[in-house]
């Protein structure tokens, strides 16, 4: 499986993560072009090597109107700026709908977009529609997360995991006046995610690097056992007592085992139909799998075992659903490792229409199984059974 463990025990910011990236992929001058290619307005990408306390790594460097930002890495967003103009978030999505980039990749950005305006909206007690980007640090960032998620499209890791995030302490000087560190925005973007101080007084982590990690992160925690295959040093603007980069380590961990997620609760007062709907919201929400097991309850109640088996990305969200749709005052949670075969799905071509084939492999064996609901349509058109649908796509 492939992993990406981003080190930010320096921080983040957004130009920091995306030329940590930009390292672990070759020929970094060419996505530089296709950055520019992007005609994002205003925005001209550059790359430059910087070395802090000895080490070598790659500074992105991002001009708008021939200017570069003086707030990359040590400064607030909103320090210094002469500009009035301001964009709203709606300009910022129509901004990038207009880019030439895969759905996906413009469905990131204003993902990540919205997590800045829900922060700045929440620091500021503004409402979303009326939060004003100042200019110059608004296409400054869109130009940072844009890059950034175009090479994580690229790279595709399986699992994106972060270390503890070093936000600096002190105080920072923004527009509003003089604030503390880590300012209000990138404080609330980084809630439930393991953020530390320390001794270094400055800015380290930026709200914009701080929406990338939230958006992209599977998990925060320690580096994973990993084979690492490729290193990045992403490096900031500012010189402190420490090297001012953000380090990224691309690797695969043992194929086939992942982390995986058991949230459990027992209840002895829901009717089946309500536990039957409590299992259709769960799987809506993203489980993986909910099943229930009947248990024998004290009092001797029958009761019912609600087992729903998720990412660990999703427990915010299983927590939610369970405690709004069952009548469990408490959850209990394992977290297991599992072994999974690699699966990919075919397409082929029938007399019937298109049937998906799920192939599955490794550890020294391969299945295949045909999408049940595929059979099923087969079956109803043609009046014949499940079984008897498998036989006919099989012989032909």
């Amino acid at each position: 499986m492939k992993v990406l463990y981003f080190d930010c025990g320096m921080g983040a910011a957004g130009d920091m993560l995306t030329a940590a990236l930009l390292e672990l992929l070759p020929a970094s001058q060419e996505w530089i072009a296709a950055f520019n290619a992007l005609n994002i307005p205003g925005v001209e990408f550059g790359e430059e090597k910087s070395v802090k306390c000895g080490i070598t790594g790659t500074h992105l460097t991002v001009k708008v109107n021939g200017m570069e930002e003086g707030h990359h890495h040590g400064h607030s967003h909103e320090e210094g700026h002469h500009h009035h103009v301001h964009r709203t978030m709606h300009e910022i999505s129509h901004i990038v709908s207009g880019l030439s980039l895969p759905d996906k990749v413009k469905e990131d950005i204003l993902a990540v977009y919205t997590l800045i305006a829900e922060a700045e909206s929440h620091a500021h007690g503004v409402p979303i529609s009326e939060i004003h980007f100042h200019e110059v640090g608004t296409m400054d960032a869109i130009a940072d997360v844009t890059a950034f998620c175009i090479l994580m499209d690229k790279l595709a890791p399986d699992e994106v995991v972060v270390s503890p995030v070093h936000v600096g302490s002190g105080q920072v000087q923004c527009a509003h006046g003089i604030l503390p560190v880590p300012a209000p925005a990138t404080a609330y973007i980084l809630k439930d995610i393991p953020i530390y101080g320390g001794s270094i007084s400055g800015e380290l982590c930026t709200p914009t690097g701080a929406a990338l990690l939230r958006h992209f992160a599977l998990r925060f925690g320690d580096m994973p056992q990993m084979r690492v295959q490729k290193i990045g040093y992403g490096m900031g603007k500012k010189d402190f007592p420490a090297a001012n980069c953000v380090r990224a380590m691309l690797g695969e961990t043992d194929g086939g085992t992942d982390r995986i997620l058991e949230l459990s609760c027992n209840v002895d007062d829901m009717t089946a139909e309500e536990i039957a709907f409590a299992g259709e919201q769960l799987f809506s929400g993203g489980a993986r799998e909910v099943y229930t097991v009947p248990i024998g309850m004290k009092k001797s109640r029958p009761g019912t075992l609600i087992r729903v088996i998720c990412e660990e990305r999703q427990r915010e969200e299983m927590l939610r659903r369970l405690f709004c749709y069952t009548t469990t005052i408490g959850v209990r949670e394992n977290i297991m490792r599992r072994y999974v075969l690699d699966r990919r799905i075919e397409t082929i071509q029938t007399p019937y229409g298109e049937v998906r084939c799920k192939q599955s492999s490794g550890y020294g064996v391969s299945h295949e199984k045909y999408e049940y609901e595929d059979l099923a349509r087969i079956a109803r058109e043609q009046g014949i059974s499940v079984g008897e649908a498998r036989r006919r796509i099989e012989t032909e």
